[in-house]
C-alpha cells in the first residue's frame, strides 16, 4: 500500500501550522510538511519579523493571517475553521523546527480504525543537552494538572505535535486562546469522553540562543494556574452531565 493510500484510508488530513516570528525555521518546516502531499494551512499570528514575507511566497500553502498576535490557541482555531472545509483531521506542529513533519505518519498509523481520538506525539529526546530543565519539569507539572482537571493520564501534555479530529475538537468550547489552549483541550476531551492516544515522535532542540520560544515564565505560569484552577473548580462542583456542555 502506498503512503498516500495509507493516509487516505484513515480519513482526510491537513497540516495546520501556527506561526509567530519564526523566520529562521518556518520555511523548512513547511517544505517538509508539503512532502506528504496533503493540504498545508499556515496561520501567521501577527508576526513582526520577516516571517510573513517569507511564507507568502510559498504558493502551495493556504496562508491565513492575524493582523495582531492573538495567541496559539486562537491561531489553531482559525486554521481549523478553514481546514475543516476540506478535511476531517488536522495535524498540528510547531513552526520552530523541533518537530519532523514526517513523523505525522506515525501518528496517523496509530489511529485505531473507526475511532476519532486526539493523537498526541510523545517527544523522545527530552533529556538532550539543549533541552532546558524548565521544559522537562514543565511537562511533568502539566501532566499532573491535566489529570487533576479531568483529562487523561498523559506522558507529554505539552507536545504541540498532534492530530485533532474535526469538527469535534472545534466544539469543545475551549476558553484559552494562548498556550493554555493545548492543555485545556485535553481536559475538555476527557470531559466529552473523546479518547486521547499518545505515540512517540522525534524532537530536535536548537542550542540555546537559536531556538525561538515565546513562553514567558511568570506571565504564562500565572495563565496556566488560572486555566487549571478554573477547570478543577468546574470538575469538582459541576456535575459531569452539565460540565460536558461548558
Amino acid at each position: 500500500m502506498s503512503l498516500q493510500s495509507e493516509i487516505h484510508k484513515k480519513g482526510k488530513f491537513s497540516f495546520v501550522i501556527p506561526v509567530y516570528n519564526h523566520e529562521q525555521e518556518v520555511c523548512d518546516v513547511i517544505g517538509k510538511a508539503l512532502k506528504l502531499k496533503i493540504p498545508v494551512f499556515v496561520v501567521d499570528d501577527g508576526s513582526t519579523d520577516s516571517t510573513f514575507e517569507k511564507i507568502k511566497k510559498i504558493k502551495e500553502i493556504k496562508l491565513l493571517r492575524h493582523k495582531v498576535n492573538t495567541g496559539k490557541g486562537s491561531a489553531l482555531m482559525t486554521g481549523w475553521a478553514e481546514a475543516s472545509k476540506i478535511t476531517n483531521w488536522a495535524i498540528t506542529i510547531d513552526a520552530d523546527g523541533q518537530h519532523n513533519p514526517e513523523d505525522a505518519i506515525n501518528l496517523i498509523r496509530a489511529i485505531p480504525d473507526g475511532q476519532r481520538p486526539v493523537m498526541v506525539g510523545i517527544r523522545k529526546g527530552m533529556s538532550g543537552k539543549n533541552v532546558r530543565w524548565a521544559s522537562r519539569f514543565g511537562r511533568k507539572f502539566s501532566n499532573f494538572w491535566v489529570l487533576l482537571a479531568g483529562g487523561p493520564k498523559m506522558t507529554d501534555s505539552q507536545s504541540g505535535f498532534r492530530i485533532y479530529p474535526l469538527p469535534e475538537s472545534m466544539n469543545l468550547n475551549v476558553k484559552s486562546k494562548r498556550f493554555q489552549f493545548e492543555v485545556e483541550i485535553l481536559a475538555k476531551a476527557g470531559w466529552k469522553k473523546i479518547p486521547v492516544i499518545e505515540t512517540p515522535v522525534s524532537v530536535t532542540y536548537q542550542p540555546r540562543g537559536k531556538r525561538v520560544s515565546h513562553y514567558r515564565g511568570v506571565v504564562d505560569f500565572l495563565r496556566n494556574a488560572q486555566t487549571f484552577s478554573r477547570l478543577i473548580i468546574q470538575r469538582i462542583f459541576i456535575p459531569s452531565f452539565i460540565r460536558r456542555d461548558l
